[in-house]
């Protein structure tokens, strides 16, 4: 059991019989004498991915949720869904093609990835904050167009779409922020 007091960004507990992940907390005092202090939460449902508004009273309960986070490993695309293993057990765990669309391209086969499980079954899967990743295509660099800063457009092995610096070329190997999508350096 938490109280209210227990909040902050992270905490992942259970509200209407779903894991949910606390995404901001801010406690509000009134101005009114005798009156609770408010505690405003913005939480993400970690099994349909709603972000959701809620308040609470000071002092308040919830449940904490059977969630357990645990190494994986991303194995291979099948069709639009991915399969993951949990490197402690090495169970397999598949994802649907609406929510492994969005990590599909930034995903090899063997990247080792987060697994956020919930009684039992695989609800959430978290990227590491980078991932080294070839260029496939990109177009060649423009001489002596230096007056600002210039980038052009890549497409890596996995398909993915980025702006990168006018110097790499193809077959390079880059280091992308998975958090949203942007060239970081050379790996």
């Amino acid at each position: 059991m938490f109280t209210t007091n227990d909040f902050k960004k992270g905490l992942i507990i259970q509200l209407d019989g779903a894991p949910c992940v606390l995404v901001d907390v801010a406690f509000q005092s009134p101005s009114a004498r005798g009156a609770n202090t408010m505690v405003k939460t913005k939480y993400r449902n970690l099994i349909t991915g709603q972000v959701l508004d809620k308040t609470f009273r000071s002092g308040d309960k919830v449940d904490e949720a059977d969630f357990e986070r645990h190494k994986g490993q991303f194995l291979y695309a099948d069709g639009g869904r991915g399969v993951f293993m949990d490197l402690e057990n090495y169970e397999q765990f598949e994802m649907d093609e609406d929510d492994f669309s969005e990590l599909a391209p930034y995903l090899l086969d063997g990247t080792e990835v987060q697994l956020g499980l919930f009684e039992g079954r695989m609800v959430s899967v978290d990227l590491p904050m980078t991932v080294e990743l070839v260029v496939a295509e990109t177009a060649p660099a423009l001489k002596n167009a230096t007056a600002t800063a210039q980038t052009k457009e890549a497409i890596l092995e996995t398909g993915l779409r980025l702006q990168v610096p006018p110097y790499l070329e193809s077959g390079e190997k880059i280091k992308v922020d998975t958090r949203d999508g942007r060239f970081i350096s050379r790996a």
